[in-house]
């Protein structure tokens, strides 16, 4: 699941910044996530260490029949890039994070940037891991975009670049269901946040 809608008014790349919380409409969609996930048999919720993925996994949490232990996991953490990007209005980026135009043609070759094979490996990681330790049971793991949809790529064994990664997308709130047998997975299904009302 990617986390649920974030409190940004003045359109900032947040990356790795502190103190960006879920919106209204995140903590509805979070909630309504939860309720829709109630019958599912969630055995534990694997987030990663950032606050909006945290609190989608606690408000996620705090809708099933009963609560699951909560496990924050580094690996599911934002693209290490969004920390040169962050701090800048997203309208700014190409004029003061010049870096950002080499990261968009050739992902991966600076310092501090993934490529798209090492972005998605870290999620597939964590599920093939749960899979073992865990086998039959349902597990949530709550991450970001750039990782969900690199990993979404390595599944299907899409080409790995910019197109693809926006293609498809996995937006806030939006579940990538896999099902496997073993730690081989034998599907995949795109879930969009549910609609939600907030007054």
């Amino acid at each position: 699941m990617r986390h649920a809608d974030v409190e940004n008014p003045h359109r900032i790349l947040y990356g790795h910044l502190p103190g960006f919380h879920l919106s209204a409409l995140g903590r509805a969609q979070a909630s309504a996530v939860g309720r829709s996930l109630r019958d599912t048999g969630i055995r534990r919720i694997v987030h990663s260490p950032l606050e909006r993925a945290r609190e989608t996994a606690e408000l996620v949490n705090a809708e099933l029949p009963a609560p699951v232990p909560l496990i924050e996991e580094p690996a599911l953490v934002e693209a290490e890039f969004g920390r040169y990007l962050q701090g800048a209005p997203y309208w700014q980026i190409p004029i003061v994070r010049p870096r950002w135009f080499v990261h968009k043609v050739r992902r991966g070759t600076l310092p501090g940037d993934e490529t798209i094979e090492q972005l998605g490996s870290r999620v597939l990681g964590v599920v093939h891991r749960l899979a073992r330790e865990h086998p039959g049971e349902v597990s949530l793991c709550v991450s970001h975009a750039d990782p969900l949809q690199a990993a979404w790529i390595l599944i299907e064994s899409r080409p790995q670049n910019e197109r693809e990664m926006a293609r498809k997308t996995v937006g806030r709130a939006g579940i990538l269901q896999l099902d496997l047998d073993g730690e081989r997975i034998t599907s995949v299904r795109y879930q969009p946040a549910p609609k939600v009302a907030i007054s």
